[in-house]
């Protein structure tokens, strides 16, 4: 079960970084999100979730990080995103919705790029 953690790492890894560099394009070309960029968001949160629970699960069986900061690590993404939901909500974000979440992707890539080298033993 650490194997699969492990990839699912990497890929958790990947696809905020693909939201945080889409962010990037759109704010550099001054577009909107179309629908490509919602469904990278559910995907996104979606697999930081499993991520997640695949981590409850290894803690239930006795397999501890070596730090007590991949905790923050692994489920900051997901305190992040939720904060960008509500964010997105707001007037200041009204003709850019997506921005708060290319945001979160951006912070969550560090995060969970972070938490990948910890639970590699790497940091």
């Amino acid at each position: 079960m650490t194997g699969v953690h492990e990839v699912v790492g990497y890929i958790v890894v990947g696809i905020f970084t693909i939201g945080w560099l889409l962010g990037l394009v759109l704010w550099i070309g001054r577009r909107n999100a179309g629908e490509w960029f919602w469904r990278w968001l559910v995907m996104a949160q979606v697999v930081a979730i499993a991520q997640a629970l695949i981590g409850i699960v290894l803690v239930i069986a006795g397999k501890r990080p070596t730090t007590w900061l991949h905790y923050v690590y692994g489920f900051g993404p997901i305190v992040i995103f939720a904060i960008a939901h509500a964010l997105a909500r707001e007037e200041a974000f009204s003709s850019k919705p997506w921005a708060p979440f290319a945001m979160a992707a951006f912070i969550s890539f560090g995060l969970s790029l972070r938490a990948l080298t910890t639970g590699l033993g790497l940091g």
